[in-house]
């Protein structure tokens, strides 16, 4: 079906692609890890590692994993930041049979235990560095397996954990016993990407491999005219965003890999001047990024004069609204405009991507891929007309399977004819492209980050001296939004310092409050629901 927004395509992208060119992600990816096994796959801490060398090592660690008892259907958790083995492991997890979760490795011992236990994870894969956190969190959720990842770094100290195998160890015994390829079909669960819950409790996003195959062949085919297949091949993508977000696991790993191109995976690209130094003066072709990234390099002229851009051929802003002052300075210390476009963990992410052949940041999210359809509804689940404001509803094959062990949750984000409800409101105009004008929901968007204040709410609402509380999103020129937190005192002695102790030890550093204001009361309606929407006012 035409839809308006195909008359506003670039020539030669297709409207429609086969979504399903495989049985499963697993064979696209075997595909890929074969037809470049010479070319090199990953650049992490210095070294490279090949697409041959990363097919034997996640067969290995496939079969370690089968070795040990881990089926088809079984979770594996995996907490590490961008580093070789996270690659390792997400495909020996796939290969195995088994479904792929990841977790934040700046998670607290409460997050990180609510997420092992939810998901059933019975298998952890973790880097040396978040070992106190793990020892923490098994004592409420513990696993069977658990896999530490060392780097050998000087002054990294030494793990501890109870039944602890290193990551080498299980490479080794895999190499020992035969790898069984297991039966996969496209409506086979491939990965639970946890997101914020609107009350307060994390849900996984059930996405399998059918939707992740998918989103991988509609971005293939969107940025063909920028990165045509017999050209991509063989360049660099640079990973600043963490893998374990959607948006750099779909496009980042799984495209990169189908694509042939060599992935720089940054660990910490928060250090930025440690973060080029990672990128080993190599020439950068592709640049995946959040606002909050773009203006950090855009702002650090050394440190961007650092990074070999003069290849530079597509940045694509994504996770959260790239802002346009951002845009301008990048524009004019590169050369090269942002691609912004747009997506959700219940997307697989991407659902729309401005033209990336497009001179200039545009301000909207672009067009929907192919064949994905994008309606624009009213509160009684009507399509409004163009030009008016409305629920962005989703649907194409890209859309999650529901939210795992939450059939309510599921049944309410999805309208009867199978369009899933974002939450966020916008406005398509005649040519079909989307504008983002508000949210309907309470999340607020750190950094491309979601943050629910349901959840610090219940956070703050275990601190002894707390009578209520509620946080809402704030405008930030560095993040896009912060969390500002409004509270009602039930001990007059209660400080901002002790809220804002409390809230580090149990909230992820972005979840946590940037502003503490104490009131007199919460403004509420009749009856007794609070209104963010005064607090905002």
């Amino acid at each position: 079906m035409t839809q308006p927004w195909h008359k506003s395509y670039p020539e030669g992208v297709a409207h429609t692609v086969d979504v399903a060119p495989f049985p499963s992600l697993v064979h696209l990816l075997d595909d890929a890890l074969q037809r470049h096994a010479a070319r090199p796959a990953i650049m992490s801490m210095g070294r490279s590692t090949s697409f041959a060398e990363l097919d034997l090592m996640s067969r290995r660690f496939a079969a370690w994993l089968q070795s040990q008892g881990v089926a088809k259907g079984d979770r594996v958790a995996l907490m590490m930041p961008n580093l070789m083995p996270f690659a390792v492991v997400a495909l020996g997890t796939l290969r195995a049979g088994a479904v792929l979760v990841t977790v934040n490795p700046l998670y607290t011992p409460r997050e990180l235990a609510h997420q092992i236990k939810d998901s059933g994870a019975r298998t952890l894969v973790v880097f040396e560095a978040f070992a106190a956190t793990v020892a923490q969190a098994i004592e409420s959720a513990p696993v069977d397996r658990l896999v530490v990842v060392g780097t050998g770094l000087a002054g990294m100290q030494p793990v501890a954990l109870p039944g602890q195998i290193g990551f080498m160890q299980t490479l080794q015994a895999g190499a020992l016993v035969p790898f069984k390829p297991v039966e996969l079909n496209p409506q086979d669960l491939a990965l639970l990407q946890y997101t914020g819950g609107t009350t307060g409790v994390s849900k996984g996003a059930m996405l399998l491999h059918a939707n992740l195959m998918a989103n991988v062949e509609q971005i293939a085919e969107w940025v063909s005219p920028s990165l045509p297949a017999d050209w991509v091949a063989g360049k660099n993508i640079a990973s600043f965003l963490p893998l374990y977000h959607i948006f750099a696991l779909t496009f980042c790993l799984f495209y990169g890999l189908r694509s042939g191109m060599q992935n720089i995976m940054v660990a910490n690209p928060r250090d930025l001047p440690s973060a080029v130094r990672e990128l080993g003066g190599q020439p950068i072709h592709v640049l995946p990024g959040v606002n909050t990234l773009f203006g950090g390099l855009a702002h650090h002229k050394a440190v961007l004069d650092g990074i070999h851009l003069k290849e530079l051929r597509l940045c694509v802003g994504g996770g959260t609204a790239v802002q346009q002052g951002v845009a301008d300075r990048w524009l004019a210390a590169t050369g090269v405009p942002i691609c912004e476009g747009y997506g959700l963990s219940e997307t697989s992410p991407t659902v729309s991507v401005n033209i990336t052949t497009a001179k200039q940041w545009t301000g909207t999210i672009g067009l929907p891929v192919p064949n994905t359809e994008l309606s624009i509804r009213d509160d009684e689940g009507h399509e409004v007309p163009t030009g008016e404001r409305g629920e962005i509803c989703v649907r194409g094959p890209q859309v999650m399977a529901g939210y795992w062990q939450r059939p309510e949750d599921t049944a309410r984000a999805m309208t009867d004819d199978g369009f899933f409800k974002t939450g966020d409101v916008g406005v398509m105009d005649a040519g079909g492209f989307v504008k983002i004008v508000d949210r309907k929901k309470d999340m607020i968007l750190v950094s491309g980050f979601n943050v629910y204040p349901n959840e610090i709410e219940d956070v703050v609402s275990t601190l002894a001296g707390v009578a209520e509380s509620a946080a809402i999103g704030v405008p930030d020129e560095k993040s896009g939004e912060a969390v500002k937190l409004f509270l009602v005192k039930s001990d007059p002695t209660l400080t901002e310092q002790q809220v804002a102790e409390h809230c580090r030890k149990n909230l992820t550093g972005y979840k946590n409050p940037k502003h503490i204001a104490f009131i007199a009361e919460l403004p509420k309606s009749t009856v007794g629901k609070v209104l963010r929407r005064e607090l905002r006012a």
